[in-house]
């Protein structure tokens, strides 16, 4: 029998972003970061998830910490290994898209700051919410991984993967995701949509999934035997539920085979040693609910992911009618069909999730629409996989002219506004992003800050605004 060439497969450790957002709220705080860095440094990864996402919104508001002082302290630690962010297309970290000087900015200012590689994502998987941010990483000879969000369909077929996965390689990616947010890629799915993007693109593939259905393990398994080169995962202590495979399972898993990580155990013991005691507190303090760490095979029957489970149960309680929470969970198929099939990740799933809340609390359809519904039926967010619904659409948005161009080319720059309100403020450029992104509470941080009397660290602040704005 002829030797299956080696082919380690990278890992990419992501307990310093994803794992803490989906288990702790995204509590972490730096200072429960830093004294482990030094060990994760060592591992030999193939890059550490440590910033974007939530962690922005949640440093400023929870934390009363600055997210860019975060960026370059983690920046200072890790000496050997690529940081990596989670970057929401023309939304960055919002919800809301911005103008593309404001995109453009904040690439550059993460990449000066210390982040590697940028993985980029749009809700709807329209690719045109992802030009500004790829083009700008690439400009600034940052990595741009475009990560396709995974989900089921009429419209999803292997040749919609395989289509969209060389448009990605044209558009200037350096690397693609499969961004399974809500578990549903099972293992022999996985197998066949790895091969067929191998057959579409010669881009390096990483796959994203969570634990919430129970088969993210195996998945990753069928997934590097058919030839994916990167896989997501979480050290042990914040690994499973709603979080991803663990780290060491799956260095386990792969040692001795030609995929073997090389990766020394003892290590990854010592740095689970770090975050047991994390773990542990998150438990008693009520932070880190049991509920998220079992199985919830729900979300294989009904495709959605399980943070939209539980806003649903929270909504249905609020309204006095968690007895309607099987009817929601009917409706909400239903409601997607009509917005055009997209994925469910935020922010679509949470207005899908509302709408059809709605719908069943009032009994009728569409008959109260939230303002989030109305952007989608608008166009505001981009271009969903199929048409909308023709009827649902003259329902909610009337005689309004839906767009069709890329939202971003309605919005005039927005840097020198933002620039003007935050002036008292400033101490730092990447001061005016925070504020772009999180008027309200950016400005609570700052009066914070200034009350502290804190000062940024001017000799570790980044100068170099190169050809944008300063």
């Amino acid at each position: 029998m002829a030797e299956i060439e080696k082919r380690p497969v990278k890992i990419v450790e992501t307990v310093l972003r994803d794992a803490h957002q989906s288990l702790l709220a995204t509590r972490m705080s730096t200072e429960q970061m830093l004294p482990i860095i030094d060990k994760m440094d060592k591992v030999g990864y193939h890059a550490v998830e440590c910033w974007g996402g939530a962690t922005f919104d949640s440093c400023l508001r929870f934390l009363k910490e600055d997210p860019w002082e975060r960026l370059r302290k983690l920046r200072d630690g890790f000496k050997n290994t690529k940081l990596q962010m989670l970057f929401r297309g023309q939304n960055i970290l919002g919800y809301n898209h911005y103008a593309d000087d404001v995109v453009e900015y904040f690439v550059q200012k993460s990449i000066s700051n210390g982040i590697d590689i940028i993985r980029i994502f749009d809700c709807l998987n329209d690719i045109r919410n992802l030009e500004t941010a790829v083009k700008a990483t690439n400009k600034e000879k940052g990595h741009a991984q475009i990560a396709l969000c995974y989900t089921l369909g009429d419209a999803y077929t292997l040749d919609y993967w395989k289509d969209i996965a060389r448009r990605i390689e044209d558009m200037g990616a350096d690397s693609l995701c499969i961004k399974d947010m809500a578990g549903l890629l099972t293992p022999y799915a996985a197998s066949e949509l790895v091969q067929a993007l191998k057959e579409g693109t010669s881009l390096p593939i990483d796959l994203h999934t969570h634990y919430t259905s129970g088969v993210a393990s195996m998945t990753y398994l069928k997934a590097v035997e058919a030839g994916c080169e990167i896989i997501d995962c979480a050290m042990s202590p914040l690994a499973l539920g709603t979080s991803q495979p663990a780290t060491e399972v799956m260095v386990e898993t792969f040692r001795g085979t030609p995929y073997d990580t090389g990766y020394d155990q003892s290590l990854l013991a010592e740095i689970a040693d770090h975050f047991q005691p994390i773990r542990e507190q998150a438990l008693k303090s009520g932070l880190l609910n049991p509920k998220v760490l079992g199985v919830n095979i729900k979300t294989l029957q009904y495709q959605v992911p399980g943070g939209m489970l539980s806003n649903l149960v929270s909504q249905l309680k609020e309204a006095g009618q968690e007895d309607k929470y099987r009817e929601v969970l009917e409706e909400i198929p239903r409601v997607r069909k009509d917005f055009g099939e997209p994925p469910l990740v935020t922010p679509s799933s949470q207005i899908v999730g509302t709408q059809a809340v709605m719908n069943v609390i009032m009994g009728e359809r569409y008959k109260m629409v939230p303002k989030e519904s109305k952007k989608i039926m608008l166009g505001e967010f981009g271009q969903t996989v199929k048409p909308f619904n023709p009827e649902v659409q003259k329902k909610i948005i009337g005689d309004e002219t839906p767009i069709t161009c890329r939202p971003a080319d309605l919005i005039a720059p927005q840097l020198p506004q933002f620039e003007k309100e935050c002036a008292q403020w400033k101490q730092q450029d990447e001061d005016v992003l925070s504020y772009a992104l999180f008027p309200a509470v950016a400005k609570d941080f700052f009066e914070y800050r200034a009350a502290q009397q804190t000062k940024v660290d001017s000799s570790a602040a980044d100068k170099d605004s190169k050809a944008y704005p300063v």
